[in-house]
């Protein structure tokens, strides 16, 4: 395996598996990677707290979420994050988490940096989407943590998002591009990535424009081209999963009409109010998830919290809202020649925003690993770790093997 890719940073491993020494890393690239730790200050803290506690809420003639967040259920969520959530404590724990700062052609990224302290690794670069963070993996790296094959986990934070530099012009940076300078920055020269959401389409977008740098990617999402002039007609499923596309957009798709439209109208609100924050981002929790109408089945308060309040202390509401618009108006589509020849697992979660063919993801895509799992959603790692976790590295597993 120790052929198929190299490591270079140069830095001290501590004795517990994927721990961070807390000190300047230089990489052969001369960049600097430095540890990075959220700040707990109580000033903003009491803020948010003040806020939350002067709500003004709207009325409502319904008692249900069948209009959006239900009243009642925000006031309990309102009240839990003012008077009970311990954040101090909740950032400490954060703050336990291998957090570090890279700025890679000035522009600033911040990471989870796992690294398993094995010599032959897989280099793995694992991405979420809107409006998730990294709290959704705490689940999951322990558990890819553990297994014959061990990985070194890198889980960035999109431009715009969380701690990662906010971009001061529209379209300044883009992942798939910055993505595979910081692998190379953090030592790594080949990489599996994996995404859900907004992650699956960087690391398509990373495999059609860095092939020689990926040696297999692991989508929950599938992207879309346009048909090439003599290509096969839609199948039957194509056709029923298009049907069942458009019936998702006409009642769920208003959030990524406006955010792709009118973000900075929306991004005051939600900037100034930590309620309508808390109202817009939960609501996708409960209706994305396999969770039955019932949100805390599937996340804890205090996990809905902690990536809240990431989103608050970071006030990345707005940039990662022109994330939309920008992909929307500004990001170059797919054409109808798009092809990524890396090999491809596809997984497909049955209360997933969508539920992709295997026709449709073998348009755009050498798919070599198909999955349809019985229950999870749109946040997988956090839903269904283990069935997650267990699915990627069967298909690292079975790539390397073709790759030896």
């Amino acid at each position: 395996m120790s052929n198929q890719f190299t490591r270079r940073e140069a830095g001290v491993r501590t004795a517990a598996a994927g721990a961070l020494a807390l000190a300047p890393l230089k990489s052969a690239q001369g960049a600097i990677s430095e540890p990075f730790q959220i700040a707990a200050d109580p000033g903003p803290i009491e803020d948010l707290r003040r806020r939350l506690r002067a709500t003004r809420f709207p009325d409502a003639v319904v008692s249900d979420w069948s209009m959006g967040t239900d009243l009642g259920f925000l006031r309990q969520l309102v009240a839990a994050w003012a008077d009970t959530y311990p954040a101090a404590d909740r950032i400490g724990l954060l703050n336990r988490m291998p957090h570090r700062r890279i700025v890679i052609g000035g522009y600033g990224v911040h990471l989870l940096h796992y690294r398993s302290g094995a010599p032959d690794a897989v280099p793995l670069l694992l991405m979420n989407g809107w409006p998730s963070s990294f709290v959704e993996y705490g689940k999951i790296v322990p558990i890819l943590g553990a297994g014959p094959v061990p990985f070194d986990v890198v889980i960035p934070a999109l431009p715009g998002f969380g701690f990662s530099d906010a971009p001061k012009q529209p379209y300044a940076v883009e992942p798939h591009d910055l993505y595979p300078r910081l692998m190379s920055a953090l030592g790594y020269d080949r990489f599996f990535a994996s995404g859900t959401d907004i992650g699956a389409g960087v690391a398509t977008r990373i495999a059609l424009r860095h092939p020689q740098r990926v040696m297999g990617i692991h989508v929950s999402a599938v992207a879309e081209k346009p048909r090439p002039a003599g290509a096969p007609p839609p199948t039957l499923d194509e056709q029923a999963y298009d049907a069942k596309d458009a019936a998702w957009e006409a009642e769920e798709g208003g959030y990524q009409a406006i955010q792709s439209s009118r973000p900075q109208t929306l991004a005051y609100g939600l900037t100034d109010s930590p309620a309508g924050m808390a109202a817009w981002i939960v609501e996708k929790f409960r209706a994305w998830s396999d969770c039955g109408g019932d949100v805390f089945s599937v996340f804890p308060l205090e996990m809905l919290l902690d990536n809240l309040s990431i989103y608050w202390i970071s006030g990345t509401m707005a940039s990662s809202l022109r994330y939309y618009f920008e992909a929307q108006h500004l990001r170059p589509p797919l054409q109808p020649d798009d092809f990524v020849a890396v090999p491809t697992a596809v997984a497909v979660w049955p209360h997933d925003l969508a539920q992709p063919p295997i026709e449709l993801a073998r348009r755009l895509y050498n798919v070599t690993r198909y999955t349809r799992f019985p229950r999870g959603g749109h946040f997988p790692a956090w839903e269904a770790p283990e069935r997650y976790a267990a699915d990627l590295k069967a298909f690292v597993a079975d790539t390397l093997a073709t790759l030896a």
